[in-house]
């Protein structure tokens, strides 16, 4: 499981073996949650979360709409996309 970006306490990883729509795993703390990217431009949407508070959420999902085309392009490359 790749790890694509780190932030805080916080790793941001994309299975190679995911499904569609593109998305990615955050995993910190007590906590997992999955955004789906709405690639190309987001913004990113919460597809499901445990164990994290909605402000960590809230800052999780800044962090993600402030790096979507990164990420996006990692889903890509990942998963083999051009």
């Amino acid at each position: 499981m790749p790890t694509v970006h780190r932030f805080a306490a916080y790793r941001v990883v994309i299975y190679p073996n995911d499904h569609q729509p593109a998305h990615v795993h955050v995993i910190g703390g007590d906590g997992e949650a999955v955004f789906n990217l709405n690639c190309p431009a987001g913004p990113p949407t919460l597809r499901e979360a445990v164990g994290f508070k909605p402000g960590e959420l809230a800052k999780i999902k800044a962090e993600l709409t402030e790096h979507v085309a990164a990420l996006c392009a990692a889903w890509s490359r990942i998963h083999g996309y051009s």
